[in-house]
């Protein structure tokens, strides 16, 4: 082949270039591609992920396991100190009519920190999300080839 020909882009592609899509890719890079052929695919014949492929992946697990180290200790968090506040109003009745500054006593100010413990936990959810479940989620879908 010559490198004239070979210039104009008629070489056969092997690998995706950064900015091309996985349709893009699929469709051009013919049959001389370095693609094992019994990788298994992430993407179905129409397109679609392949839910059950893409569980498989350590990728994916990687990703679910980093959600729930952080999804069960804050339910776990926030059921106690609901519970607490419950338990505390039910049985606890001389406590927690304590005043603590006029007629706002501890009962009130352990009813709002239930707001607060709940924005908290939201925020740091959020924050959380961002720089360890995002990053997997992102990978996870360049490897399927889904669009955001």
């Amino acid at each position: 082949m010559s490198a004239a020909y070979e210039g104009q882009g008629h070489m056969t592609k092997a690998i995706r270039s950064p900015g091309e899509t996985l349709q893009e890719y699929r469709e051009i890079r013919g049959f001389a591609s370095f693609d094992d052929p019994e990788a298994l695919s992430y993407v179905d014949s129409n397109g679609k992920p392949n839910f059950e492929a893409i569980r498989q992946t350590d990728e994916f697990r990687d990703l679910r396991r980093r959600l729930t180290t952080f999804i069960f200790p804050m339910t776990a968090l926030f059921l106690s100190s609901y519970l607490t506040f419950v338990l505390l109003s039910a049985y606890a009745k001389d406590f927690v009519s304590t005043k603590v500054i006029g007629v706002i006593n501890l009962g009130i100010l352990l009813g709002l920190s239930q707001f607060v413990t709940s924005i908290i936990i939201t925020l740091g959810y959020a924050r959380y999300a961002k720089r360890r479940l995002d990053p997997r989620r992102k990978l996870l879908a360049e490897m399927t080839g889904v669009e955001e």
